[in-house]
């Protein structure tokens, strides 16, 4: 279902996958500096969520920054929360790389009292989270996630070269919320990895993030 959610002045391109039995939690999805929602990652895990009882809602953000990429995902986590479509019990907010980025800093935004804090967000899942620019590892993106007190469940790939793995394990250790990270063999950035197909991959982190989504909601239909 395809919706355009308004923010500011303007609206931004939606679509909803929605789940045959009236579903009881949600995942927002959005994408990374480049692409849109119609990226395939995105495309094949909404799609895999719906057909197993949870909506997913993509939408595509074209800012290059983050602060403006944060301020859309709070306007579609509010349109989320107000539709009358969908009586939601919570959402987890999801996103690949800079998307991820804006995610976390959304719920930090929330958890710190800048924004009513009613337990609407469930958790965070970050799809290749950017900890650092490649050759960059001094300076670590890392002062929303150590502020999230949520679950949180990254999927990076060992060979990721925005997320050198000890870095974010280095990171996840100092987090206070209850984290997992689930390492794609082999991956970079792209979560390309040699020997795979995209499909095979895709699979994998599907089968990861609804297994995770499954442990931190009750996700039965009412």
């Amino acid at each position: 279902v395809k919706v355009k959610i308004p923010f500011g002045t303007k609206y931004l391109d939606a679509i909803f996958s929605v789940p045959e039995k009236k579903p009881t939690y949600g995942v927002i999805l959005t994408h990374g500096a480049g692409g849109d929602m119609n990226f395939p990652h995105l495309v094949s895990l909404a799609a895999y969520l719906a057909s197993h009882g949870v909506l997913c809602l993509r939408f595509t953000c074209k800012g290059l920054n983050v602060a403006y990429r944060t301020k859309a995902f709070k306007a579609v986590v509010e349109y989320l929360k107000l539709s009358d479509d969908y009586k939601l019990s919570g959402v987890f907010l999801a996103g690949r790389s800079m998307g991820s980025r804006a995610a976390a800093c959304v719920i930090r935004q929330r958890s710190q009292g800048d924004d009513d804090d009613d337990g609407f967000i469930r958790g965070l899942v970050c799809l290749s989270y950017p900890l650092h620019r490649p050759k960059l590892q001094s300076k670590l993106r890392d002062e929303d996630l150590l502020l999230v007190r949520c679950p949180v469940l990254f999927v990076s790939g060992s060979a990721d070269e925005m997320c050198e793995k000890q870095l974010l394990e280095g990171v996840v250790s100092k987090m206070k919320a209850p984290k997992k990270i689930h390492w794609i063999d082999k991956a970079n950035h792209g979560m390309a990895v040699k020997g795979r197909t995209t499909n095979d991959v895709m699979e994998e982190i599907n089968a990861q993030v609804f297994s995770w989504l499954r442990e931190n909601a009750p996700l039965q239909h009412k």
